[in-house]
């Protein structure tokens, strides 16, 4: 009798935590449901969405202190969602050996005290593209002297940038910006980088705008309407393959980013968050392709900037 008590105790418990587990299932499969609205609440959540896995350790612990087997059963919804999500992200690139370039993509900050020592960390992974954001006339000098030794090649429009082995051609900028920015903000430029095989590659760097968090929501108004016309600036790309270097503010999960997304492949290897850089809790910078794949993706260690630098694996 006792037995039996004790095993109904353990088969009836927990139906809150159970529903917990069902909800943070529903979410990590079905979160382009959730409403954006006014709030852009669904982009919020879709920025931080590998983070709901946190969830389920807790719940967990909390089953095993409930002793609910029906919350326990509950809790591989949520960890099958993650995994079918985010697991391939954990696995090693297929061939580590099998790639054409590695390109390197940085956020350096404008407000940069070490410009020529950040140029120098980029160096060491010997990338054959370099991008970068946030340049400012005062550091642009010291970037285009530590960078030319190594990399003759360069294009800059505005504030962004590219350095590269590989010869450019017809580098122009790419008009991202939404309605309301001023004349002067230039965030986006084209080139052609002319490959040792295979023909011109069209290479695309971009700087869409911030998103902030606040009372009323998350503000990606201006960040939306550049993402679309980066995409349709890709989309009319008449080059077959193309490479998307930037800080998108966006993750590739969030729906704000659709419009490129959906244009192009991202890496099916490595998180690589890169902000902020203390803590870094999303990629908002990205490394994406077009008849090319990105065989794995990582963070670099720290500048002086808030992003860090990642760095990608690209096979043609």
């Amino acid at each position: 009798m006792s037995q039996e008590r004790g095993e109904n105790r353990w088969s009836g418990r927990g139906r809150v935590l159970a529903a917990v587990a069902v909800a943070v299932a529903g979410l990590l499969v079905l979160h382009a449901a959730v409403p954006n609205g006014g709030g852009r609440f669904g982009s919020l959540l879709e920025t931080f969405l590998p983070w709901l896995g946190l969830t389920v350790p807790v719940l967990l612990v909390l089953s095993l202190l409930r002793r609910s087997r029906l919350a326990l059963l509950a809790l591989l919804l949520p960890v099958a969602a993650w995994l079918g999500g985010f697991g391939g992200l954990l696995l090693p690139a297929e061939d580590p050996a099998a790639y054409d370039v590695v390109a390197v993509q940085h956020n350096v900050s404008d407000e940069n005290a070490d410009p020529a020592g950040t140029a120098r960390a980029l160096l060491k992974k010997r990338p054959g593209l370099i991008a970068l954001e946030e340049l400012t006339p005062g550091a642009l000098p010291a970037y285009a002297a530590a960078l030319a030794p190594e990399y003759p090649h360069h294009g800059v429009v505005g504030t962004v940038g590219i350095w590269s082995k590989y010869p450019l051609a017809g580098t122009r900028p790419v008009d991202i910006g939404p309605d309301g920015v001023g004349a002067d903000w230039n965030r986006g430029l084209r080139t052609e980088v002319r490959m040792p095989e295979g023909g011109p590659v069209a290479v695309y760097v971009a700087h869409l705008p911030s998103v902030r968090l606040g009372p009323t929501g998350f503000g990606t108004g201006w960040r939306d309407e550049s993402a679309a016309l980066l995409g349709a600036a890709v989309a009319a790309e008449p080059l077959d393959r193309v490479v998307l270097l930037g800080d998108l503010n966006s993750t590739v999960d969030d729906r704000g980013l659709d419009p490129v997304v959906r244009r192009m492949d991202t890496a099916d290897r490595g998180f690589a968050f890169s902000w902020p850089a203390r803590f870094p809790v999303a990629r908002i910078d990205q490394i994406m392709t077009r008849k090319a794949t990105v065989t794995r993706v990582w963070s670099l260690p720290a500048t002086g900037s808030d992003h860090l630098p990642i760095a990608a694996r690209i096979r043609f």
